[in-house]
């Protein structure tokens, strides 16, 4: 059970209904750097701390797990992926790991979509025109793009926010297919030789990482375009640019970056590729949502009770 002497480090800031209930369950301490720690600078925050609430660029490792300390009972993670975090160590280390699904699936399936609008569309490529005075004039052929109806959208990643982003897609005509870890090297390949608009909404593993590699671009069609609001690692940039350079595919929508916050300077370069700054959760009703319930599951573990939403080795191997 809990105590008042219940010690809660919060990594950076998050919106004040989350730190609302944990100060209600203890003496929480929050990082006073809009920033990522350094590694050092996150051991030395939260020795001693019975919970902590991480980001998702906060490494929760072995090292990280020992300089907390054998009371740490909790990591809260404000994310739905948890890439950043061994659940294998903690768990030996007996300690809890949360997530925050559920509550970010409506914004990140928006985000999807406003992506391949935006790439199908040339928007980033027309405001670029318009904000730089260039001289343009409307005529039939000007800036033409794509449309959606009739054209198929490839999920890879069937979960929560692939299934709400093909919800979205039939409301523009577009007809839909998935490829999931049940489908194997045999159904992605199906999918990726067929969509006109391939949409990533895999976790992070070690079995996606780099999963969109040359190999894989080159078996999509030159007219199809590629969209990424899952992690970054699961294209390989590099080989991304090449395919973009070369005409393999016909443009990409990326929400996330392999060495984010960097983005790779070809992707910058590239007219036909449109680049969002990770906003798939970026809306103030979301990013509430998952500090709530990212507390939520802190207080339940300090009062004894069963996370809300607990993250286990066997919900870490799921695709």
């Amino acid at each position: 059970m809990r105590t008042a002497s219940s010690s809660i480090v919060v990594t950076r800031q998050i919106p004040e209904p989350g730190l609302e209930l944990l100060r209600a369950a203890g003496e929480v301490w929050i990082s006073a750097d809009d920033r990522a720690l350094s590694a050092e600078e996150l051991r030395v925050a939260i020795a001693g701390a019975d919970a902590v609430v991480t980001m998702l660029h906060d490494r929760v490792d072995t090292a990280f797990l020992e300089a907390a300390g054998p009371q740490l009972r909790c990591v809260a993670n404000v994310a739905v992926g948890y890439d950043n975090i061994d659940v294998d160590a903690a768990t030996r280390h007996g300690v809890v790991v949360t997530n925050t699904p559920g509550v970010l699936t409506d914004a990140t399936a928006d985000l999807a979509m406003a992506l391949i609008l935006a790439v199908t569309r040339r928007l980033g490529e027309g405001e670029r025109l318009l904000r730089g005075r260039d001289p343009w004039s409307w005529n039939m052929f000007f800036m033409l793009g794509t449309s959606l109806a009739g054209k198929t959208l490839g999920i890879v990643g069937p979960g929560q926010i692939g299934r709400a982003t093909a919800e979205r897609a039939h409301a523009f005509g577009m007809d839909t297919m998935f490829a999931g870890r049940a489908d194997g090297e045999a159904g992605l390949k199906r999918l990726l030789q067929t969509a006109d608009v391939v949409s990533l909404h895999c976790p992070l593993t070690p079995a996606t990482r780099h999963l969109i590699n040359a190999e894989r671009l080159a078996q999509m069609r030159p007219s199809a375009y590629l969209v990424n609001t899952a992690r970054g690692p699961i294209v390989d940039e590099p080989a991304l640019v090449h395919a973009l350079q070369d005409g393999a595919i016909a443009g990409a929508a990326l929400d996330v970056f392999e060495h984010e916050p960097e983005v790779h300077p070809g992707l910058l370069e590239l007219e036909n590729v449109v680049l969002a700054p990770h906003l798939g959760s970026a809306t103030i009703e979301t990013r509430t949502a998952m500090a709530t319930l990212a507390a939520g599951n802190v207080v339940a573990v300090l009062s004894g009770d069963p996370p809300l939403t607990p993250i286990t080795i066997r919900r870490q191997a799921n695709c």
